[in-house]
């Protein structure tokens, strides 16, 4: 795997480096191995699931293109696809305290760093591709949300219908030696709770990965418009007519802030086995809803893939 390898390439030369020039400083030590768990990060991304707005774990946990791979492998095969299976335990509606378990395969096509499709970003191509940049654009779905995903807290409110989901988005890391990655997306769905998302958040490498186990960590938060909130969290008077909330008037801003964990356990060259897990803590009109059950949103996901 080119991650692998490019991880042993940079041991050994490290390791000379030491031999040749004596214990080297503590912030070059730092700053390689940042590097080498960077390195890690072109053979773990992307790993993606479900593509579902808001998404269940932190959008920088389901990105589309492989922004660290060109960084520290330039020459990478021309498609790349990935297979396999996953499992996600998530709230039921967001803002919701019962949870359910959902199977799903993972299925990922890459074409160089310029297109990409899968079940967890639908389709995209990069328009800006660089070094240490990429920005492009996406076409995903929403999943809506049914009033049988929890009938008790729901009835009376309406299915919000799946839709599909546009994206812009762009991501920037810092350097090869401290790969702090940030990135920012803009989501804007057509139908369904027909509204206007954005989110920002950053991650990295952590202490304790290894080469044959990487882990990254960072935050998020999300922002979302008033159509959206008043769709999503705010109860019109006809709703509150036909259930047992009032009327709710939700405005635009803050949605939610949260943290994402991720980590990978290599099995062999080809075949690794994943686990994801986020929290979220709604903000401003979600917060405040009627039919916001739990501000605390957790999700954890496994997955098994395999690679070519």
């Amino acid at each position: 795997m080119i991650g692998q390898r490019l991880c042993r390439w940079l041991v050994g030369r490290y390791a000379g480096e030491r031999r040749m020039h004596g214990r080297p400083l503590r912030t070059t030590i730092v700053c390689r191995w940042f590097a080498y768990l960077a390195l890690m990060l072109c053979a773990w991304l992307p790993r993606m699931v479900w593509a579902q707005t808001p998404s269940p774990l932190q959008e920088w946990q389901y990105p589309g293109g492989t922004i660290l791979e060109k960084l520290y492998e330039p020459n990478t095969k021309d498609w790349r696809v990935v297979l396999g299976a996953a499992v996600i335990a998530e709230p039921r509606y967001d803002g919701g305290l019962a949870y359910h378990v959902t199977p799903g395969p993972v299925i990922v096509i890459l074409y160089k760093d310029i297109a990409f499709a899968s079940v967890g970003e639908g389709i995209g191509v990069n328009l800006l591709h660089g070094d240490k940049y990429r920005a492009g654009v996406s076409v995903g779905y929403d999943l809506g949300r049914k009033m049988s995903d929890d009938w008790d807290h729901l009835h009376g409110l309406g299915n919000i219908d799946p839709a599909p989901v546009v994206k812009a988005f762009a991501s920037y890391v810092v350097s090869r030696s401290f790969p702090l990655v940030f990135r920012a997306d803009v989501r804007r769905i057509v139908g369904g709770s027909d509204g206007l998302l954005g989110d920002f958040s950053a991650f990295m490498p952590l202490p304790g990965s290894s080469q044959k186990f990487v882990m990254f960590a960072g935050p998020s938060v999300t922002f979302s418009d008033r159509q959206y909130d008043r769709k999503v969290f705010g109860v019109s008077a006809a709703q509150a007519a036909d259930s047992v909330y009032p009327i709710y008037n939700a405005h635009g801003g803050l949605t939610a802030v949260g943290v994402g964990f991720s980590a990978s356990r290599f099995i062999t060259d080809h075949w690794l086995v994943n686990a994801d897990l986020a929290w979220n803590r709604l903000q401003g009109s979600a917060s405040a809803s009627p039919i916001t059950q739990s501000n605390e949103q957790g999700v954890i996901e496994f997955s098994t893939e395999y690679r070519w």
